[in-house]
């Protein structure tokens, strides 16, 4: 896909910037990317990459929008409660930049929704079994995949460039088998603009791989809000990770 007039207009912030310029935006026209989660983190994530003119996002989530949502999801409006987040999250995003195509899924992540042909795929999830799911599937199909979490005033998030990585995926870090975290944000709370933060890296993350400039492979990312500081954790690939070792276990 080339650039049309209006586009050069629409994006010229990025035509200016010589590691961007006509062909990296052309790399993201082109590009298909897959949002898992329209909370907290899918809200800024889905935005950020509608308004960098990702050419085509599919959207996946079977919730509906509660009033408890509004606090942090900020997609929604009131009037949207009881509604679907993907039909509130497709009017928004295509009012935002029409030239995009949207694709919903009105549904909790599946086999038959990891069917499609995907540049990347984003967690945006608050379950485990989840995001390795999609770990699992990115590994194989040899794609991007960021995740992100948080609780309270502290985020995390790691990218895994399975296009040039086949070791270290998230099983390496979190093994499939653990239980499911005790806390959550509906039993522990968590700060809005913290999900607003980590979400925008991980739109940021998603560009930083669509255009090559990704070389973070398996680094935890991780901020305290309140104390309004960052660590950087490597990690390692576990020699029998039964994802990514390509030893069957």
């Amino acid at each position: 896909m080339s650039l049309t007039d209006r586009q050069f207009i629409r994006y010229s912030r990025h035509l200016l910037m010589d590691d961007i310029g006509q062909q990296g935006q052309e790399k993201l026209l082109n590009a298909h990317v897959l949002i898992v989660g329209l909370g907290g983190l899918g809200c800024p994530v889905s935005l950020y990459l509608t308004a960098a003119g990702i050419g085509h996002i599919s959207i996946c989530d079977g919730d509906t929008v509660d009033v408890s949502n509004l606090q942090r999801q900020v997609l929604y409006q009131t009037e949207d409660c009881g509604h679907l987040k993907v039909d509130c999250a497709k009017a928004v995003l295509s009012g935002l930049n029409p030239e995009l195509d949207i694709t919903t899924y009105p549904e909790m992540i599946s086999t038959q929704t990891l069917s499609q042909d995907y540049s990347i795929v984003i967690d945006c999830t608050d379950n485990l079994a989840a995001r390795h799911m999609l770990n699992e599937y990115c590994q194989r199909q040899g794609i991007g995949f960021v995740t992100g979490s948080a609780i309270g005033w502290e985020g995390q998030l790691i990218g895994f460039d399975f296009a040039r990585h086949s070791k270290l995926c998230l099983n390496c870090i979190i093994d499939r088998d653990s239980a499911e975290p005790l806390t959550n944000c509906a039993n522990a709370g968590v700060v809005g603009p913290v999900l607003g933060t980590i979400g925008s890296l991980q739109a940021t993350m998603a560009m930083r791989m669509l255009l090559g400039f990704f070389d973070s492979h398996g680094e935890v990312l991780r901020y305290d809000g309140k104390d309004a500081r960052w660590l950087n954790l490597r990690s390692l690939a576990k020699s029998q990770c039964a994802v990514c070792s390509g030893q069957k276990l």
